[in-house]
């Protein structure tokens, strides 16, 4: 007997599990991570680029199968995945799990709920498709994972592991959601992998290139669903083959047992990182640990310098160039910036968890006093928090004051993750601080309630019509 290749394995478990047969805790994450994305997708149409995305997708018109969240009239399934995949992710505020440094939810949660929606699919299947498809997206980034760089390989290639591998895991859940069997799941990966992309070179020098690129995964989950539906097949051996994702991607260096080991028994899906902050993950705990030194009373006004040690690898994300990173010219420039965020958690948050979306405007990367402070801080690498990462994403501050006293803070874990989890009290401001301003409090209070009943709902249109139409309470764009 031939011996099963890796999608065929990857398809096995797929059809294996259950919504019944889920640990307790994977049904609990897949809730609050759907919700999180719908808080995401609401809060992003501050955006001109999401007004440019669903105007995009309403220009093409179609059979009305699926919500484009703030859309009104509903899509094809494959359009509203795009626009709803590009609403997730760009706002930079989307769980990540690491080591793998993926932000699985951007992708596969909009992929799934368009597949749901489109068929008629209730709330049990509509989670079971998402961890699968979580599942199978984290482990194809971490067979991608160098343990001895302690590093991504994906991302030393300058690749988006989060929308190529967010594809693929989109696709089986979508697949799932339109009823595919084992051939068809094994087929659903084959063709999804030529349809998978992205490259980061806008997290170095800009560009909002990146808030595509989980749109454009979910909207290729969706459509290689459909046409395995239609009778198109992939090749068994698309992920390991001679010419396959993992030749194609990483020249044929991966781990093979990233995919298999533990599969169907161990669930990476409870321990993606939640975001607390709307910024690049690297930044974070430069953040908390300037809101550390503020809170031990370091005068921002009194600082002489400002030394940031993070992981080496990060520096070129949130270091370099310095030049621009010290002065940033865009709030999402500012995103991906360590002496943002360092100026940002020192000065005082504006909302959210400490740091919320209006501490990220244009005006406020501009602003004279937070660009004097960016000029004092110098990015370096740190030998602790390099050991530590990519398990975490650790920062060690040292300010120097004109007193002469010198001030240190250690932050060696991220909060969101399993060492320091968001509760639900505080995954719930994040959503209601999202949705504010963009939805009624009845509204809000009714995503709520309806997201903690995902498994009970008979119909995903149901969690999905408050989302139709969003009006703007607050009086016009906070930035």
């Amino acid at each position: 007997m031939a011996e099963r290749t890796l999608a065929r394995r990857l398809a096995e478990f797929a059809t294996q599990t259950s919504y019944e047969t889920l640990p307790a805790d994977v049904v609990d994450s897949v809730r609050k991570r759907v919700v999180d994305v719908l808080g995401l997708c609401v809060a992003a149409h501050r955006l001109p680029t999401s007004t440019a995305i669903v105007e995009h997708v309403r220009e093409q018109g179609g059979r009305p199968q699926a919500t484009v969240i703030g859309g009104a009239t509903p899509l094809p399934a494959p359009l509203a995945a795009l626009a709803n995949g590009v609403l997730a992710h760009s706002l930079d505020y989307d769980d990540t799990h690491l080591p793998s440094v993926l932000h699985p939810s951007a992708s596969v949660v909009p992929a799934a709920l368009a597949a749901a929606e489109s068929s008629g699919a209730d709330g049990r299947g509509t989670v079971h498709a998402i961890a699968v498809g979580l599942e199978v997206c984290v482990r194809l980034g971490m067979a991608g994972y160098d343990r001895e760089a302690g590093n991504s390989t994906f991302f030393e290639h300058g690749q988006h592991a989060t929308s190529i591998c967010g594809a693929l895991g989109g696709a089986v859940a979508a697949g799932l959601l339109l009823g595919l069997d084992e051939d068809g799941l094994e087929s659903v990966l084959g063709i999804a992998a030529s349809m998978a992309g992205g490259i980061i070179e806008a997290n170095r020098t800009g560009g909002t290139v990146k808030r595509l690129h989980c749109g454009l995964a979910a909207q290729s989950a969706v459509t290689a669903a459909q046409l395995v539906r239609r009778g198109f097949t992939g090749p068994p051996t698309v992920l390991e083959g001679r010419f396959g994702f993992f030749e194609a991607w990483l020249h044929g260096v991966y781990d093979p047992t990233a995919i298999t080991e533990g599969l169907g028994t161990e669930w990476a899906v409870p321990g993606i990182f939640f975001k607390p902050y709307p910024a690049n993950h690297f930044t974070h705990t430069a953040a908390d640990a300037a809101m550390a030194l503020r809170d031990r009373g370091l005068d921002p006004a009194r600082v002489e310098r400002l030394v940031l040690g993070v992981p080496g690898p990060v520096i070129r994300t949130i270091g370099q160039p310095i030049e621009g990173k010290r002065a940033p010219e865009t709030g999402y420039q500012a995103q991906f910036s360590g002496p943002y965020m360092v100026a940002a958690g020192l000065l005082g948050g504006g909302g959210g968890l400490g740091l919320g979306l209006d501490d990220f405007t244009d005006d406020l990367a501009r602003d004279p006093v937070r660009r004097e402070l960016m000029a004092k801080v110098e990015v370096v690498e740190d030998d602790t928090a390099t050991a530590i990462f990519p398990a975490q994403f650790p920062a060690v501050l040292t300010a120097h004051d004109t007193d002469g006293r010198v001030w240190r803070e250690e932050v060696l874990s991220n909060r969101g993750g399993s060492l320091r989890p968001l509760s639900d009290d505080e995954l719930e401001l994040k959503f209601r601080d999202n949705a504010r301003g963009r939805l009624s409090e009845p509204d809000i209070d009714l995503v709520m309630d309806r997201g903690r009943r995902l498994g009970e709902l008979d119909r995903i249109h149901d969690l999905l019509a408050p989302l139709a139409e969003l009006t703007n309470l607050a009086g016009g764009p906070r930035d």
